[in-house]
């Protein structure tokens, strides 16, 4: 009799301590595959506790940095004419505008302690006045740090320090399907908080020109009118997105909303916070997905890529050897899978910033280093090397040595030649303008005081590379 107890209290013992292993591999490992007795596969799940859409740990940690924005702007009103001589006695529509003042609302998200807080550009465009109320019922006046249109992003400053924030997260590791919280004040019901899943990735909004980014999260977390600029969140707490909008025929959320990857907003953010203006990148090429005509032309064997129908004369990618007809498979570690991949990788970096390109030319995989331009400033714009914006293009007074070798005393030179204007009229790289509507210069900014005072059309003359003299002209 002892001895059918102990055994079965050895059983016991010996199934819980199974069992427990069993729950601690899955809890490793929750997803597995298993092999049945006859040779057929199928997957087992774990339903570890830690697996469950648990949001309070999130909501909790990252209520207080999300802001309730309140924005006040004054419309534009017109004067209308008055139509007879009555309307000078008894009055017209026209006859007195009244400036009334429009209040609109969004939501706004602490990302630095000191004040600095971003939200959408569309929550802050045309505001006279912008008031921060955190979630402890605090006011302040805000202070518009800048705003950049293309993404839909702006950044706002408070005077306060200490205050909580929600740390950045890695938007490029959300996976389909994985739970995210957003956070804002719809409808002016602040602090609101409603959850969803990742519903597609590099999404671009259908019929919709506003924005110029075409890579936004797609979820199916509640988001309405007023949720605008609040935060999209992860299990863990980590600012994943910038709620930015929805698709909706009645202008209330019917099941899509986007938001902004945060990778994108953090690099926009402090750009704006740095410079007061966004350092774009650019790599200058024209591309198109691979659908089934290009992929049997050029015998691929998968869908991976993005096809390069044009590159940019001088751009970055020109630089660095890349050519029509390549497939563009990767930038840095980072895989393009569409067109919307491709611009959310280049939007990380800055004009500078190095970067390797995998393409697929010829069948072969070839790594090219390529350098990171940047988008044509307005002329006149100095930049760090000491030359100056010119219509895309920079231009330097010509050094000692390039003077001596043409035989010449004075000259401004195309030092770095970029789309626009001198491109168009035929200039070259290394060209040395001497006059400028039959005006002699030596400097950069005198080419640009002469063309300012240009009505019509621009006339160059100079030296071409070779040591010929060159014209071209264009219109201004």
């Amino acid at each position: 009799m002892k001895r059918g107890v102990l055994i079965a209290m050895l059983s016991a013992i010996v199934g819980g301590l199974t069992a427990y292993a069993v729950v601690d591999f899955m809890i490793d490992e929750p997803v597995q595959t298993v092999q049945a007795a006859d040779g057929a596969q199928f997957r087992t799940v774990s339903l570890a506790h830690e697996n469950w859409p648990d949001f309070t740990y999130a909501a909790e940690s990252a209520v207080d940095a999300v802001v309730y924005v309140k924005v006040t702007s004054s419309p534009k009103v017109q004067q209308q004419a008055p139509e007879s001589i009555f309307d000078f006695f008894f009055g017209y529509p026209g006859a007195a505008p009244q400036q009334r003042e429009r209040v609109n609302s969004g939501s706004g998200v602490i990302i630095r302690e000191d004040g600095y807080i971003v939200t959408n550009n569309h929550v802050i465009d045309g505001a006279t006045k912008i008031e921060v109320t955190l979630n402890s019922n605090q006011t302040y006046p805000a202070t518009l740090v800048g705003a950049d249109p293309a993404t839909d992003v702006a950044l706002l400053k408070i005077e306060a320090s200490g205050l909580p924030i929600i740390p950045f997260g890695d938007s490029d590791k959300l996976r389909l399907g994985e739970w995210v919280i957003a956070i804002g004040s719809p409808y002016d019901l602040r602090s609101t908080i409603t959850a969803g899943i990742v519903s597609a990735k590099g999404r671009s909004m259908p019929s919709n020109g506003e924005f110029k980014i075409e890579s936004f999260i797609q979820t199916d977390a509640a988001v309405n009118p007023g949720n605008s600029g609040g935060a999209l969140v992860d299990r863990a707490g980590n600012l994943v997105g910038i709620n930015t909008a929805i698709i909706s025929q009645t202008g209330s959320y019917t099941g899509y909303s986007f938001a902004v990857p945060s990778n994108i907003v953090k690099k926009i953010a402090y750009d704006l916070m740095d410079f007061g203006s966004v350092k774009r990148a650019v790599l200058g090429i024209s591309m198109m997905p691979i659908d089934d005509k290009i992929a049997d032309e050029l015998k691929l064997s998968s869908r991976n890529g993005v096809y390069i129908s044009e590159v940019s004369k001088s751009s970055a990618a020109d630089k660095a050897g890349m050519k029509a007809g390549d497939i563009l498979l990767a930038i840095d570690s980072t895989k393009i899978t569409n067109t919307a991949s491709v611009q959310e990788a280049v939007s990380r970096f800055s004009p500078g910033d190095k970067a390797v390109l995998t393409v697929l030319r010829d069948g072969k995989e070839l790594s090219l280093d390529v350098t990171f331009k940047g988008t044509s400033q307005e002329n006149g714009t100095l930049s760090d090397d000491g030359s100056i914006a010119f219509y895309g293009s920079s231009i330097k007074a010509a050094d000692e040595e390039v003077l001596e070798r043409f035989g010449l005393k004075h000259g401004v030179q195309i030092v770095e030649l970029g789309p626009g204007k001198l491109m168009e009229a035929g200039a070259v790289e290394g060209f040395v303008i001497q006059y400028v509507n039959d005006h002699p210069v030596k400097t950069p900014q005198e080419v640009i005081d002469i063309v300012k005072k240009s009505k019509r059309a621009v006339f160059i003359e100079g030296v071409t590379p070779s040591g010929r003299t060159g014209y071209f002209g264009f219109g201004v």
